[in-house]
């Protein structure tokens, strides 16, 4: 689901950045409550899971991979504003240094998964949630159920993106510049993968999360459920480095089992580089995964010419100075938290400093 650069035309990237901006502000100006609650620990720890859950991919049908995204239990902890930034920051680790996902596709990774899969997957755990109480199984189907809507929708609109290139954007003769797929074959391809496997994972972790934090830490589901029974006399306090440690502990274990996440060897539908589209065998997989829709015999120049805009300095996970490719990812994983953990540090830090300077002197 991460998009490439290269697949998406410039002005198509402009657009979603342009869409992404107004959710990124009212996001920001919606947390200064929650910097000032000192809640970095518990930002910085649902970011870092959302990182680490997107590297393990899930082996689709016809050749290709998908993978969760953790947006389902992000919202319900975070609130779907926070959610929104802290899935934001993974995806901007992931392209910057890794590679997974392009920098002029940003604005439109960031829309499809961190926006309308936290705003959907919060709106269904609420809808169905109610006020019942914080231990009640219903929050577990509604944390499950919203975690799954919100990824397939996610992963439509990330197709719709990949689906109008070819009919906005291609040369005298008709051949596509961007993304080589029109919508009747991107669509199909990107909910198959999403609808089955990346679905099903986002609503496992999502209901298994619940339920745990619904017997070890009923608080950090507190947030989100103001409408709770009257009977759930739950503080919903602030979170320190202390009171998350056993689900540090969690994710650092999770770290170490990253590379579970090569043995599914293939791209994601729609993140192939040029070299896969001149490799005859990959062609071949391409195309069964594109409903048996051959992709163009010449790269698109458009997608030749983005596709170099930026080189990651760790692309897919794989540190030049290693040689193993397990150790690899595993240290990408870990290097990947401690930026994430960086960049929460001094994001607080400048919102509440500039929150500071706008209140009035006494």
């Amino acid at each position: 689901m991460h998009i490439p650069d290269g697949y998406l035309s410039p002005s198509t990237c402009a657009v979603m950045y342009a869409g992404a901006a107004p959710f990124w502000a009212v996001a920001l100006k919606r947390m200064k409550n929650v910097f000032q609650a000192r809640l970095i620990p518990l930002l910085s720890l649902m970011s870092a899971f959302c990182f680490v859950i997107m590297m393990f991919n899930l082996p689709v049908w016809g050749g290709t991979t998908a993978h969760a995204v953790g947006m389902g239990i992000a919202s319900v902890i975070l609130g779907p504003w926070a959610s929104i930034i802290a899935i934001s920051i993974a995806l901007l680790i992931q392209a910057v240094f890794f590679g997974d996902g392009g920098i002029t596709c940003y604005g439109a990774n960031c829309f499809n998964m961190a926006i309308v899969g936290s705003l959907s997957a919060y709106a269904v755990y609420r809808a169905i949630s109610g006020r019942s109480a914080i231990t009640s199984p219903r929050r577990i189907a509604a944390c499950a159920l919203g975690g799954y809507i919100g990824i397939n929708l996610s992963a439509l609109c990330g197709a719709i993106e990949f689906g109008i290139q070819p009919a906005l954007f291609h040369d005298a003769s008709g051949a596509p510049l961007y993304a080589p797929y029109p919508l009747s074959v991107s669509i199909p391809a990107m909910l198959a993968a999403h609808l089955s496997l990346a679905g099903v994972a986002e609503l496992v972790i999502g209901g298994a999360l619940v339920a745990y934090l619904q017997r070890a830490d009923p608080a950090l589901l507190k947030r989100t459920a103001p409408g709770a029974a009257a009977d759930e006399a739950i503080p919903a306090d602030a979170v320190g480095w202390d009171k998350l440690r056993p689900l540090w502990i969690g994710l650092a274990a999770l770290m170490l089992i990253t590379p579970l996440g090569l043995l599914a060897t293939a791209s994601a539908w729609g993140e192939w580089g040029p070299e896969d589209l001149r490799n005859p065998d990959t062609r071949q997989q391409i195309a069964a995964s594109s409903s048996n829709v051959a992709p163009p015999p010449v790269v698109p120049s458009g997608l030749e010419k983005l596709s170099t805009v930026w080189t990651a300095p760790m692309p897919d996970y794989a540190p030049k100075f290693l040689k193993s490719e397990k150790l690899g990812y595993i240290c990408s994983a870990m290097f990947g938290t401690g930026l994430i953990l960086a960049a929460w540090l001094i994001l607080g830090s400048i919102i509440r400093l500039f929150t500071r300077r706008l209140q009035p002197t006494p």
